[in-house]
């Protein structure tokens, strides 16, 4: 008998599920957290580090999460053109109020590998700014965070 390690093949994954996550009254980081984790296929007994085994996730209500502390007014988001002096900031207080979508986006993108596996992985998640979303076609399962 031999303990060898598991790992998941491409024929042996079954197809991913659809999962809702309502981001209202929530904390931002706890809600980018378990998204990363289920994009991954951390919750899954099968689990393999180098495969896309995780689910689709939809979050509603982008507009309605919140940040602890002082974190609203002295967080800034920093991005670069490319450009001789193209460095640009935004404050988190503003991204918010007119990109809710890219705050929670950018915070989950932090939590996910950065290659190709994590290029495949943000692709499944999709955020929007009221509680209404298209995805209804798709059965998605209610996910408390």
């Amino acid at each position: 008998m031999s303990n060898t390690t598991y790992m998941a093949r491409p024929e042996d994954v079954d197809n991913a599920k659809w999962f809702v996550v309502d981001a209202q009254g929530k904390a931002l980081g706890r809600i980018a957290s378990r998204v990363a984790a289920i994009l991954r296929g951390k919750h899954r007994p099968e689990y393999t580090p180098h495969m896309d085994l995780g689910d689709h996730v939809i979050v509603v209500n982008a507009e309605k999460v919140v940040l602890t502390g002082k974190k609203r007014a002295q967080k800034i988001y920093y991005r670069h053109s490319g450009y001789p002096g193209g460095l640009k900031a935004v404050g988190y207080d503003e991204l918010l109020r007119t990109k809710p979508e890219k705050a929670i986006w950018l915070a989950v993108w932090g939590m996910l590998p950065h290659n190709r596996l994590g290029r495949k992985l943000i692709k499944k998640l999709r955020v929007y700014r009221g509680s209404e979303h298209p995805h209804t076609a798709q059965k998605p399962e209610r996910l408390d965070v």
